[in-house]
C-alpha cells in the first residue's frame, strides 16, 4: 500500500511560511503590545502578557535564549519602524513563571459540530543536568530529570486540543480525567495504548461523556468479569480478542488512528526539541503551552492531504 500527496504545492508553501516571521509578529500582537494601564494602586507594567507571549514564542520556534530573543526582536521591530519596547530576559524569565494566554486553547470544536475522537500520549522531555557523555566519561553526578508531557489530540483535525505537564514518575492513567477536564465537547471515542488500561481511565471517559466509546488494548493477562458482574466495554474487549485475536480487533475499533498522536509527538520533537530550556517548573509549563499553540499554528499553515496509490505492478 503506498500514498502520493495530492496538495504538494500548497503543501510545500506552508511549510516555507512556518518560517516567516510575519507569521509571529502579526498586527494584532504589534496592536496590543503595550500592557493596559493600571486602575489599583501599584506601578504601570510595560509589557503585555501578548508580548510576553510572542517573545517566548519567537523564542521557542527559533531556537534562542532569552538574551539572543530580546536582540532578535529589538533589530526587528528597528526594521519595521516601530517604536516599542522590548520585554528584557530578565523579565521574560520572570513572567514565563505566571503566564498564562491571552489567546484562546486552539483546536475547541464549535458547538453543534459533534462529538470529538480523542487520542491520548505522553512523552518524557529532558531537563537540565550532565549530559550521557559527561557522565559517561568523567564520571559526573547527573542532575538529569525528566519531565512527563501528556497530550490530548483531535482525530479528524490533528490539533492538540489539551495537555498537562507532570513529574516523571506521575502514572499515565491518573492523567486521563485533568486531560478531559480541559475539553468541553462531548467525546465520542477515546483512543490510547494499554498504558491506559484499567478502570480508573474508563470511569474518566465515561464520566465525562456517558456514551463514549473507549478504545484501549487490554492486558495480556486480562480477565473477563462479565461473569460475575455486569459486562463492561473492557469487558467486551476482552472477548472479542479472545475469539478474533488481537490485530482484528483493533481493525474493528479503528485503534491505528492512535498512531497520529505518536506522529504529533514526533513532530514536537523535531520541530520544538526534545528538551525543555526553562529551570522551574512553571516556566517548564509555559514551555510546553507555547510549544502546543505553535504546533498547532504550524499545522495550520501547512497540513499534507494523502491519498492511496491504486494501481496494479506487473
Amino acid at each position: 500500500m503506498t500514498f502520493k500527496m495530492a496538495n504538494w504545492p500548497e503543501y510545500e508553501a506552508g511549510l516555507r511560511r512556518r518560517g516567516s516571521l510575519t507569521l509571529w509578529m502579526t498586527a494584532e500582537a504589534l496592536s496590543s503590545w503595550q500592557a493596559a494601564k493600571r486602575t489599583t494602586r501599584g506601578g504601570q507594567p510595560r509589557d503585555s502578557d501578548l508580548a510576553i507571549e510572542t517573545a517566548l514564542t519567537v523564542g521557542l520556534v527559533f531556537g534562542l535564549r532569552l538574551r539572543q530573543t530580546e536582540g532578535l526582536l529589538t533589530s526587528v521591530l528597528e526594521l519595521m519602524r516601530l517604536d516599542l519596547a522590548v520585554p528584557d530576559h530578565t523579565t521574560l524569565s520572570r513572567r514565563a513563571w505566571t503566564w498564562q494566554s491571552s489567546v484562546g486553547r486552539q483546536g475547541r470544536r464549535v458547538p453543534g459540530e459533534g462529538p470529538v475522537h480523542i487520542l491520548i500520549d505522553s512523552t518524557g522531555l529532558q531537563v537540565y543536568g550532565a549530559g550521557p557523555w559527561r557522565e559517561e566519561k568523567h564520571g559526573a553526578r547527573s542532575r538529569r530529570g525528566w519531565r512527563k508531557l501528556h497530550l490530548a489530540l483531535d482525530a479528524d483535525s490533528g490539533e492538540i486540543i489539551a495537555h498537562i505537564m507532570t513529574d516523571q514518575d506521575t502514572g499515565d492513567a491518573s492523567q486521563v480525567e485533568p486531560v478531559l477536564e480541559q475539553i468541553d465537547v462531548p467525546i465520542g471515542q477515546f483512543t490510547a495504548d494499554g498504558a491506559y488500561d484499567g478502570k480508573p481511565a474508563y470511569d474518566a471517559v465515561t464520566s465525562h461523556s456517558a456514551n463514549a466509546a473507549v478504545v484501549i488494548p487490554p492486558r495480556v493477562n486480562a480477565v473477563d468479569r462479565s461473569r460475575i458482574e455486569p459486562p463492561s466495554q473492557r469487558d467486551r474487549h476482552i472477548a472479542a480478542i479472545t475469539t478474533d485475536g488481537r490485530m482484528t480487533w483493533q481493525a474493528v475499533m479503528g485503534y491505528g488512528k492512535r498512531s497520529l498522536v505518536e506522529s504529533a509527538i514526533g513532530r514536537s520533537k523535531a520541530v520544538i526539541g526534545r528538551r525543555l530550556r526553562a529551570r522551574s517548573f512553571g516556566a517548564q509549563q509555559t514551555e510546553a503551552a507555547l510549544g502546543c499553540t505553535v504546533l498547532n499554528r504550524m499545522l495550520a499553515c501547512a497540513r499534507p492531504k494523502s491519498v492511496r496509490r491504486i494501481g496494479t505492478t506487473a
